[in-house]
């Protein structure tokens, strides 16, 4: 039996611009950084990045009832909110077992977390433990309040890998679709800006300090990068089996057509250029296609010196020069658990209009980083076919094709 064409039928975002796709398309479209300067982590001994990109404050009393709530962290909320720009769906379809949702972090709500250890280690004591903590700091919090607030009966699954968590979401959401376990799965990640998030980067001298001008770092392949920068937010895809779309009259947005996933054994925490090939040409394979039907890149491109510089070796050894390559973490940092999907959700913008976004803060590449065709002004240019990749620490490698819906693909 052939495997079921999966289409894109919905998106929320939750990003440093706010709530809505909308709000995050227009940001992007219009060149802005939603990095700023952080005055309350300089307390931290020995931190020395204080950037961050933070989903500015909003009344989650407004959007979602107290009895979902309390087992939210800020991340979980996030998702919760995303998840909800997509409430198009029945609650027959949402409650029929045949819907599920794959979502994932870095970890537990890291700022929840630490108010429990505040409270916990000076007394050694949890009387003051409230019931719903576990349910906040836990790593599946996102694809478990998800799933209560729709209330998914189908399958749940949290993928807990750092910067590939949601790649890996619509991975694996295309993939219960495909064979038949799912007509629908909610696929995406969120994450949540906190200091002892950008301390790991600090620590592995991968973060950015350029503390004065916020609004120029991070600068993936630039001469002048420095680092990452963390960002915060969800992205909520809803990937579903084109005949299950097409019953209900749904619209697709666009195609999941292929996805790769390797491990990198080589080291844990650097990357490696064959790694990164590899599980570009397993998306390519897994879609059915040469690199010569890729019409534009998306890189994982967080402004480290060596993440950078082997990517674009990488995408060379696939795609070679003549491909637009860019990458979007100068717009809203590095979301981590949510950034396959977040950036996706831009993505999905390029493909309707066909433009295409150029990398901010990219003004003189890298020798380093050269081989592949930077786009640093915006232009139009048809889209068909697209790859996205996302890369993580502990050897995680993965890519995702998409591709534009055509009836006849």
């Amino acid at each position: 039996m052939p495997l079921k064409r999966v289409v894109i039928t919905g998106a929320g975002a939750v990003s440093p611009f706010g709530l809505g796709v909308g709000r995050l398309v227009d940001a992007v479209r219009n060149g802005r950084s939603g990095v700023r300067f952080m005055p309350e982590w300089q307390p931290v001994r020995g931190l020395g990045s204080f950037l961050a990109a933070p989903v500015p404050d909003f009344d989650a009393k407004t959007l979602l009832p107290r009895s979902v709530r309390r087992t939210m962290g800020p991340m979980a909320v996030y998702a919760a909110v995303a998840a909800l720009e997509n409430a198009g769906l029945s609650p027959e379809i949402l409650k029929s077992g045949r819907t599920g949702v794959v979502m994932g972090s870095t970890t537990g709500s890291p700022s929840i977390n630490e108010e429990f250890y505040r409270e916990f280690i000076p007394e050694n004591s949890i009387e003051g433990l409230r019931s719903g903590t576990f349910f906040k700091i836990m790593g599946h919090t996102c694809a478990a309040n998800v799933a209560q607030l729709l209330g998914i009966t189908g399958e749940q699954w949290s993928t807990v890998s750092a910067c590939t968590s949601s790649i890996q979401a619509v991975g694996l959401g295309l993939m219960l679709i495909q064979s038949g376990r799912q007509d629908v799965v909610f696929c995406g990640g969120a994450d949540e800006v906190h200091h002892t998030v950008s301390v790991v980067f600090d620590v592995l001298k991968a973060a950015s300090r350029m503390n004065d001008t916020p609004n120029r770092t991070p600068r993936p392949f630039d001469v002048m990068r420095d680092g990452v920068v963390c960002g915060a937010g969800s992205g909520v895809l809803v990937l579903e089996s084109l005949d299950h779309a097409q019953a209900r009259g749904a619209i697709p947005l666009s195609e999941v057509l292929g996805f790769g996933n390797c491990n990198d054994s080589g080291h844990v925490a650097n990357p490696g250029m064959e790694a990164m090939a590899t599980a570009m040409r397993l998306a390519l394979k897994d879609a059915g296609m040469e690199p010569g039907h890729i019409d534009y890149v998306n890189a994982h491109a967080t402004g480290t010196i060596a993440g950078d510089a082997t990517e674009a070796r990488a995408i060379n050894a696939v795609v070679g020069d003549r491909v637009a390559v860019s990458s979007f973490k100068g717009y809203v940092g590095h979301t981590l658990g949510a950034a396959g999907a977040l950036e996706s959700i831009i993505l999905l913008e390029m493909i309707r209009t066909g433009e295409i976004f150029p990398t901010l803060n990219l003004h003189e590449p890298d020798s380093t980083c050269s081989g592949i065709k930077h786009v640093r002004k915006g232009f139009q240019q048809t889209l068909d076919t697209v790859l996205k990749n996302n890369f993580a620490l502990g050897g995680v490698n993965s890519s995702l094709v998409l591709g534009r819906f055509q009836h006849d693909r």
